[in-house]
């Protein structure tokens, strides 16, 4: 049997467990640590130099950096993450309300109101008044 005929026998289920969970590992460690960069950044409460410290701190010393930020902010990490989530769901619903109130017809007490300002201006006649209400009751608002 040749060399690579053996490789089953020599790496047995158990230690393709342990590089499995090795690699889940690093993978978890590498997420963790993109979340606490992210949340360097979007801490409104720390100054540019405590931002410069606790980057620097991760980037050279990546795993005590990462531990020690976790220990020390760690507890604030997922109330900022709610923060951001809600304000970016207020906008949502914000810009959502204004998009439909551009869009949704207007109601003919709104476009009564309306032609009674204009009409308050001296920009149409009581005559022309008069006809553009009669369109408004009767349906035809165009």
């Amino acid at each position: 049997m040749s060399g690579d005929t053996y490789l089953a026998y020599d790496y047995p289920l158990l230690s393709a467990f342990w590089t499995m969970m090795v690699f889940f590992l690093w993978i978890m460690w590498f997420v963790l640590l993109f979340r606490i960069v992210v949340d360097i950044f979007r801490d409104d409460e720390l100054s540019g130099w405590a931002k410069a410290g606790w980057l620097v701190f991760c980037i050279v010393l990546p795993f005590l950096g990462v531990f020690v930020y976790v220990i020390a902010r760690g507890k604030n990490m997922g109330r900022r993450e709610i923060k951001q989530a809600r304000d970016q769901q207020q906008a949502f619903d914000s810009y959502v309300r204004e998009t439909a109130k551009g869009s949704a017809p207007t109601s003919s007490v709104e476009e009564l109101a309306k032609l009674s300002e204009i009409r308050a201006r001296g920009d149409i006649t009581d005559e022309e008044f008069n006809r553009a209400k009669q369109m408004v009751l009767s349906g035809s608002h165009h």
